[in-house]
C-alpha cells in the first residue's frame, strides 16, 4: 500500500467484473491490468512496485504495459494538490477504470474531480514531500525510473548559517573576515522564492541544492513570483521534463529559470467593475503516463504526451486499429496457421 495520499484511485462508471475483462488486449497488457485491477483502494502502483509483485516482466515491461493500458483508456496518472496555502503538497495518483473509456470521457472526469478540489480543498495534513510513488521515468534508460526507498525528510531546510562552501578559509594567523559571513535567517525571514528552491530537491531527487544555490538563485525565483505566477508553477515549470541525470544543479536551474521566465502581465485595473476575478487554481495536473511530463488533460489525449505519442504511433495521419478488430485478425490468422499444420 502507498502512503495516504497517493497509489490508486478507482475511476467511476464501470460494470461489473467479467472472464472477458481486458481480453481483446495483449497477453502482457491483460496480465498486468487483471493485477492492477484486484488491488485496493490506495494500493501502489509506481512501475518499481508493480515489477516486485509481478516477476515475470521486469520494470521496462511494465513500464510499456502501462503506456499501453493507458491508450487503450484504461488508466490516467495525475498530480494532486493537497492541503491549502503554503502546505499545499502535489502527491501523484493513477486513475484507474476496468471499463476502457475515451479521451473526452476522461478530459471530462478529471476536470469535474480538478473542479470539486479547487472549490473544497483538502484540510487533511498533506503527506511526505517524497511519496512512495513516483512518476515513471522516460523508458530510454529502463532500470532507473523509481530510484532508491524514500526516505523521510524534513519540510524546511534550516536557517543558512554559512557562506558559500568554495571560499577559501583565512590563513591560521590572520583575524578571521566577518565580511563576507552570511548572517542567520529565522524562518520568517525565508522568503517564499527561498523556500520554493529549498524544496526541489524534495520533489525530485535530481535537483538537490544548497543553502548557498538557493541564496544565489532567490532573486531570479524572486522575479517570477513578481510576474504573477504561484509557487507551484514555478516548482512545475523547473522539474517538468527532467533529463535522465543532472550534472550539475545550480547551472541546470539557473539556465531554466533564465530561459523559461514568463511574460508580465499587467496589471488590472480592480476598481473596474468589468475586471475578472482571479482564475481558480488548478489542483489536478495529468501526467504523460510515458515520461511524466505534466499537462492539462485535454493536451494529453491518451495520456501521453506529444512526444510520446509520436513516438508510440509513427504514423499519426493514419486512424488507429479498433481492438476488437484487431482481435479478429489474430484470431483469423490463428486459424490459418492450424490449417497449414495439417495438411
Amino acid at each position: 500500500m502507498a502512503k495516504p495520499g497517493y497509489g490508486k484511485r478507482s475511476a467511476p462508471d464501470q460494470r461489473e467484473r467479467m472472464p472477458s475483462d481486458f481480453s481483446v488486449l495483449p497477453v502482457r497488457e491483460r496480465y498486468v491490468a487483471a493485477f492492477v485491477d484486484h488491488l485496493p483502494e490506495g494500493a501502489a502502483m509506481s512501475v518499481k512496485e508493480l515489477a516486485k509483485q509481478l516477476p515475470l516482466y521486469g520494470q521496462q515491461a511494465i513500464s510499456t504495459a502501462l503506456t499501453a493500458l493507458s491508450v487503450a483508456g484504461h488508466l490516467r496518472r495525475v498530480r494532486c494538490a493537497v492541503g491549502a496555502g503554503d502546505e499545499t503538497r502535489w502527491v501523484f495518483r493513477t486513475f484507474w477504470s476496468r471499463t476502457a473509456h475515451d479521451n473526452e470521457w476522461w478530459t471530462t472526469y478529471l476536470t469535474t474531480q480538478n473542479t470539486k478540489q479547487a472549490a473544497a480543498p483538502d484540510s487533511a495534513p498533506p503527506p511526505p514531500w517524497v511519496p512512495d510513488e513516483e512518476p515513471p521515468p522516460a523508458p530510454e534508460v529502463p532500470g532507473t525510473e523509481q530510484g532508491a526507498e524514500s526516505n523521510s525528510v524534513p519540510q524546511q531546510r534550516p536557517p543558512v548559517q554559512t557562506p558559500d562552501a568554495e571560499t577559501a578559509p583565512p590563513a591560521p594567523d590572520a583575524a578571521p573576515d566577518t565580511s563576507t559571513d552570511m548572517p542567520p535567517r529565522s524562518e520568517a525571514a525565508l522568503s517564499p522564492a527561498y523556500l520554493a528552491l529549498a524544496r526541489l530537491g524534495h520533489e525530485d531527487r535530481r535537483l538537490p541544492l544548497s543553502a548557498g544555490d538557493c541564496a544565489a538563485l532567490e532573486p531570479q525565483a524572486a522575479e517570477w513570483l513578481a510576474r504573477g505566477v504561484s509557487v507551484d508553477y514555478l516548482t512545475s515549470a523547473l522539474t517538468a521534463g527532467l533529463p535522465t541525470q543532472v550534472d550539475s544543479p545550480l547551472g541546470f536551474i539557473r539556465k531554466r529559470l533564465t530561459d523559461k521566465i514568463p511574460p508580465r502581465i499587467p496589471t488590472a485595473d480592480t476598481t473596474s467593475p468589468s475586471a475578472p476575478g482571479p482564475a481558480p487554481a488548478r489542483r489536478i495536473l495529468i501526467e504523460c503516463t510515458d515520461c511524466g511530463r505534466p499537462g492539462q488533460p485535454q493536451a494529453l489525449p491518451d495520456g501521453l504526451c506529444h512526444t510520446c505519442r509520436t513516438t508510440h504511433q509513427p504514423n499519426t495521419d493514419q486512424a488507429p486499429i479498433d481492438p476488437t478488430e484487431a482481435a479478429d485478425i489474430k484470431a483469423h490468422m490463428t486459424n490459418l496457421r492450424d490449417l497449414l499444420k495439417t495438411v
